[in-house]
């Protein structure tokens, strides 16, 4: 699997960018970067199942591999959801990490994501357009 990184710097706490990051309704604005629509069910504690899911109910399964509010979330990536069934896929186990970290009131937020050499022209182009989402979210 091929490694990518990005990185952006936020002018907002890193409690607000936590916060636009997952909760709902800023997690469903940034997210329609990757696809229009899409929204995440969880109950957002280290361990458990999270979906992330498109409009027609369709998308990917993980778990939460290790979760410390306002500074690391790191998806364990299992397979893919379509029509409510949750089928492995040859890129189980890669894993999709966000780190905060705030100096002088400016947040950095750096995502590493780990995937397919097929998807990593789509992740470069498309990540750093979500994450400039968040940057707008978060400095409102």
């Amino acid at each position: 699997m091929d490694q990518l990184k990005f990185h952006i710097d936020i002018h907002a706490p890193k409690d607000k960018v936590w916060q636009v990051l997952w909760a709902d309704d800023s997690y469903r604005k940034w997210a329609a970067a990757f696809y229009d629509g899409s929204y995440a069910e969880s109950d957002w504690k280290e361990g458990s199942k999270v979906r992330f899911l498109g409009p027609d109910g369709n998308g990917m399964f993980s778990t939460i591999e290790k979760l410390t509010p306002a500074d690391t979330m790191v998806f364990k990536h299992l397979g893919e959801v379509k029509d409510g069934v949750e089928t492995e896929t040859s890129w189980a186990g890669a894993r999709e990490s966000y780190y905060l970290s705030e100096r002088d009131n400016v947040t950095a937020l750096d995502v590493e994501l780990e995937t397919l050499g097929e998807y990593k022209d789509y992740f470069s182009n498309t990540f750093p357009k979500a994450l400039q989402l968040v940057k707008e979210l978060a400095e409102q």
